[in-house]
């Protein structure tokens, strides 16, 4: 079961880098947090696969005050999505047809959910973006929606600012990755029964107890 669960996640890591390469190459748009990425990377001498690494760094060192724990999969997270985007990047030319860019965008938000499902199904530790969201709604009790849209707004925002690539991809992939990762566990549990489903619960707020009341008998 460990080799299976290893298996996943760091194919699953490597699928997901390499649709980065693949929406990247398609030139319609990127997702927020690779808007953010390639708004960095033009300004620094490094290459996109460095920059999302170090930014996984970054995101990582907040986790401190938050308090959370990172896996396996976090740090694998933080190497692998790297050199796996620079690799997908050097291998993939740039298509000059629209028919072939629609195509390949939306190959690569259904690799990247494809790719979501495995590495975090195997259940060895969360993205740092990830994590950074779980923490945040543990310690604040606000909602994932809440929380998840204020980042992603953020980041989508600094990145476009930057020079981050914004457009139709960017708006495909915000409405259509939940749905195909929805799809896509049954299919991946199926044939990998054990994995945990990539999911995040609302925090659940429980009452403070009563303070015991005298009893009026006595």
């Amino acid at each position: 079961m460990l080799v299976r669960r290893l298996v996943a996640l760091y194919s699953g890591l490597w699928l997901y880098g390499f649709s980065m390469a693949v929406m990247i190459r398609a030139g319609l748009g990127l997702d927020p947090w690779d808007v953010f990425h390639q708004g960095v990377a033009e300004h620094v001498p490094i290459s996109f696969g460095l920059v999302t690494a170090v930014t996984g760094v970054v995101v990582l060192l907040l986790w401190i005050p938050l308090r959370q724990k990172p896996g396996l999969g976090t740090i694998s997270n933080v190497i692998v999505i790297g050199i796996s985007v620079d690799a997908g990047l050097w291998l993939l030319p740039d298509w000059e047809s629209m028919p072939a860019r629609i195509a390949a965008m939306l190959l690569a938000v259904v690799l990247n959910a494809a790719a979501t499902v495995l590495y975090i199904g195997a259940g060895m530790g969360p993205g740092p973006r990830d994590g950074l969201m779980t923490g945040l709604v543990r310690r604040t009790g606000w909602s994932v929606r809440l929380i998840r849209t204020t980042i992603e707004v953020t980041v989508l925002v600094i990145g476009f600012v930057l020079g981050g690539s914004v457009g139709i991809g960017t708006v495909v992939y915000a409405f259509g990755i939940g749905p195909l990762i929805q799809l896509m566990i049954p299919l991946v549990n199926r044939h990998l029964p054990g994995f945990q489903e990539p999911h995040v619960t609302e925090p659940v707020l429980r009452p403070e107890p009563l303070a015991p009341q005298p009893d009026p008998a006595t």
